[in-house]
């Protein structure tokens, strides 16, 4: 029982007390350091140590949209290889960049994975911004800027300006949904 007690006046003794080096601290003169505002800020991702990509409140990269799709035939119209044209075979959204089939090639040298393996010197296709790059139209030989438009039928399609062709047409997406199935087979394959 003595302990108890003992125990109790050394807590009371040791309890805190509103003060800060000897002053009174009182919540009503307490101003807030963090001021809240109505926009949430802005959330920035660290891609890489020199990239930074805006994101979205839920902390995903904003996706921009391009003028370009897989499988579509385009013109490159500024860098080395300005005036080559090629289709377009990976799309990346996060940083509007396009891989174009034989275009913008880089080489990369790759090391031996296994022992007496010799190492190889290697083209690869390197990622080129969408920006520099146009829609072709392969009938007239014409580079173009894209448009949109409704159909009767209620279909949204894009069209070359210059020439009024239609590029989103249904045969033209199957056939690259289908190459895109065989490269796949194929690099499985090997």
């Amino acid at each position: 029982m003595t302990t108890m007690v003992a125990l109790q006046s050394s807590f009371t003794s040791l309890s805190l007390s509103n003060s800060f080096l000897g002053q009174r601290f009182s919540p009503s003169c307490y101003t807030p350091l963090v001021k809240l505002t109505e926009k949430p800020c802005s959330i920035v991702a660290k891609l890489k140590r020199w990239e930074r990509k805006e994101c979205k409140p839920n902390s995903l990269p904003v996706l921009h949209k391009m003028h370009v799709k897989v499988g579509d035939t385009v013109k490159v119209i500024s860098g080395n290889d300005k005036g080559k044209t090629g289709e377009v075979t990976r799309v990346i959204k996060h940083n509007s960049t396009i891989v174009i089939k034989e275009i913008n090639l880089k080489t990369k040298h790759v090391k031996s994975r296994e022992e007496g393996e010799p190492g190889q010197i290697i083209k690869i296709e390197a990622p080129i911004h969408s920006s520099n790059v146009m829609l072709y139209s392969k009938e007239q030989n014409v580079a173009s800027r894209v448009g949109h438009k409704t159909l009767e039928n209620g279909k949204h399609v894009r069209y070359l300006i210059k020439t009024g062709e239609i590029i989103d047409s249904a045969e033209n997406w199957k056939r690259a949904v289908k190459e895109k199935k065989e490269n796949t087979a194929e690099v499985a394959a090997t």
